[in-house]
């Protein structure tokens, strides 16, 4: 009889390791909110640790995904992988937010006296859409086309610069959960206000995997080269 493979010990690599190495851990890490895109250079027990949560629970859920069969981001070159943020992530950002500051205007101004209101969702998500736009800019104009041309020199700063950003743009993702009560939607809510706590939901998971495919995959590329 064979004897079964013993689990992998995971404990040990960073959060931002695990979710660019394993296809499906972001979705595990979503479930247990554990933030894997700004504060991904903390180890599994560490994360666990700041989450009051099992360790072990963690593991043996990450344990459990499947192997993809397909390519992972990962594995992508550098102009596939930039290529796909600009398409998944950048385009999508401004797609979409300029229609959920609307619905937060009109949520908020229908339902002014609810207890539960999201009082100030309008104006976090203009700050968002403004800021990630000027964000998005700087890479698609400096970052990217550096990167595109393999000049590993000079892009400390502007690599430096884009964490930084990403530290802000975490810190918007946790306002923008507070005020949504985790993206629930009241009981007897219009479908206004559903439809705003869908988009809101999908835009923060949005972000978390566009900030981890930076933060966690595309950036070290250049910062190991900066090092070497």
């Amino acid at each position: 009889m064979n004897a079964q493979p013993r689990p992998k010990s995971l404990h040990s690599q960073t959060v931002g390791q695990i979710a660019a190495a394993m296809p499906g851990a972001t979705a595990v890490f979503r479930r247990f909110k554990v933030d894997f895109c700004c504060h991904g250079d903390i180890a599994l027990s560490e994360a666990a640790r700041q989450r009051g949560l099992d360790v072990a629970d963690l593991e043996t859920a990450l344990n459990a995904l499947q192997a993809s069969a397909g390519a992972t981001p990962a594995s992508s070159d550098t102009g596939e992988l930039i290529g796909h943020i600009l398409t998944r992530y950048h385009e999508t950002h401004r797609r979409e937010l300029p229609e959920l500051i609307e619905l937060a205007r009109k949520v908020e101004a229908v339902h002014v006296d609810h207890p539960r209101a999201p009082h100030g969702l309008a104006d976090l998500l203009r700050q968002m859409r403004d800021e990630l736009e000027a964000h998005m800019k700087k890479e698609e104009l400096i970052l990217f086309p550096a990167m595109q041309r393999a000049a590993g020199a000079g892009l400390d700063a502007p690599i430096m610069q884009m964490r930084h950003d990403h530290d802000e743009h975490g810190e918007q993702l946790r306002r923008l959960e507070d005020i949504t009560d985790g993206f629930a939607v009241p009981e007897g809510a219009c479908r206004s206000w559903q439809a705003l706590y869908a988009g809101t939901g999908k835009l923060a998971t949005d972000l978390m995997e566009h900030i981890h495919l930076e933060n966690n995959i595309l950036f070290p590329r250049y910062e190991r080269s900066l090092k070497s």
